[in-house]
């Protein structure tokens, strides 16, 4: 997993829980790196399970609302460090619909050894986007997370509902339905 990722995510968690905190869930979580990242290294996803898990326990809140809370966090820090990718997109179900086709490809560039989710669109109008979400990972109340922030990025309202089509999340199919 890249270590923008998890910069992001320390980011995230000393801006909303605090210094302590993120020294704490590094020292609970016993990490290979120690939890010194750098934006552009690359680490094991499951530090981020352990980190996750930590955080979890000391907040008490679901691993789930945390993922769609750092999916939340992260959308801006992707378009801080990447900003020409977003602002070739008018709107933010374009810029959803070219998940695959522009966006990912990019990242392919930037990080060719990265582990991506893949998105396969089944249906897009002018207000909906029908897609799928699959990765090994499980982390699709992340991708919700970046979802809505899109939506709030392009100042859009949006209804996003989901449905695991396995236990695991490892498939997942978003509706997606942007408002007035």
């Amino acid at each position: 997993m890249k270590g923008i990722v998890f910069t992001e995510f320390l980011e995230m968690v000393e801006a909303e829980h605090g210094l302590e905190t993120v020294d704490a869930i590094i020292e609970e979580s016993d990490l290979p790196s120690e939890g010194a990242y750098t934006s552009v290294g690359t680490y094991d996803f499951n530090e981020m399970v352990l980190l996750l898990t930590s955080l979890s326990e000391k907040t008490k809140l679901s691993i789930k609302d945390l993922q769609y809370s750092f999916g939340h966090y992260l959308f801006n820090g992707l378009v801080k460090s990447h900003p020409e990718v977003v602002s070739s997109y008018k709107n933010p179900l374009g810029l959803l619909y070219s998940i695959e086709d522009h966006i990912h490809v990019h990242v392919k560039k930037l990080y060719p050894e990265a582990e991506l989710p893949t998105f396969k669109i089944l249906e897009k109008t002018e207000k909906t986007l029908s897609m799928i979400y699959c990765s090994s990972r499980g982390l699709y109340a992340l991708a919700h997370g970046l979802i809505v922030k899109t939506f709030e990025h392009f100042s859009k309202g949006v209804k996003v509902e989901y449905k695991l089509l396995n236990e695991a999340g490892t498939e997942v199919q978003f509706e997606i339905h942007q408002n007035e």
